[in-house]
């Protein structure tokens, strides 16, 4: 097997799907691993549901093998609370966009 890639450029739902084949993990045998119904892991893969908690995405990756930063939606979450404990570098980074 190729070695995984320490971070994911895809989103939750292809993330997911990637890691099922890789691992060989069903629906139902992530569900038993991660204390989640196969149904939401199903819409979340799907995208019918909002990205989940960071405790849901932390159990997500303790069953995958990876670390929650895997998961870009969870590396967007830090860098977005960092930004908001930064106002001054919101500004500056806005102004250069602009």
């Amino acid at each position: 097997m190729a070695k995984r890639r320490a971070y994911s450029d895809d989103g939750l739902g292809v993330t997911m799907e990637r890691l099922m084949t890789e691992t060989g993990l069903t629906y139902r045998a992530l569900a038993d691993k991660t204390d989640l119904s196969a149904g939401y892991l199903n819409h979340i893969v799907h995208g019918n549901r909002p990205v989940p908690s960071d405790d849901v995405l932390a159990r997500l990756a303790e069953a995958f093998g990876v670390k929650p930063e895997h998961f870009r939606e969870y590396r967007i979450r830090v860098i977005t609370d960092r930004l908001e404990q930064m106002p001054d570098l919101v500004d500056r980074l806005y102004k250069k966009l602009g």
